[in-house]
């Protein structure tokens, strides 16, 4: 009897992401560098970088928008206040675990003054606020 070939990692990639996931880190446990699927891996792991920076920005432009609104929107502190507070709290949070990384703190560092821009034109055109009261 004929063995058939093993299915190659590139194939499983584009059929069973999860299944290519497990073998990959199989493989890169056992040191077998030689069957790795390199294209398909490089482009994982740019795409974790990416999202990682894509989450800094993302936190980082809700927490200032929240806190632009919070200071300048008076009016709708009655009932909107304790709402934007928690919003202000989760967002701090989720940015400060993703800045115990120097390289995505550099990142934001690097950013800040373009993604505050951005949150002052969306807490700008937010002329109609809506609040929902969750209790």
């Amino acid at each position: 009897m004929i063995p058939l070939p093993e299915t190659r990692l590139t194939d499983i990639y584009e059929k069973d992401y999860y299944l290519w996931l497990v073998k990959t880190i199989e493989l890169v446990k056992n040191r077998n560098v030689n069957q790795l699927d390199w294209e398909h891996l490089t482009e994982e792991i740019e795409a974790l970088g990416n999202e990682q920076r894509r989450k800094v920005k993302s936190y980082l432009r809700q927490l200032l928008i929240h806190l632009l609104l919070y200071h300048y929107w008076e009016n709708e502190k009655p009932y909107c206040g304790r709402g934007w507070q928690e919003e202000i709290s989760n967002f701090r949070y989720e940015l400060g675990l993703l800045l115990e990384s120097k390289t995505l703190y550099n990142y934001f560092l690097k950013n800040i003054e373009e993604v505050y821009k951005k949150s002052t034109k969306k807490s700008n055109r937010n002329n109609t606020i809506i609040c929902f009261s969750l209790s």
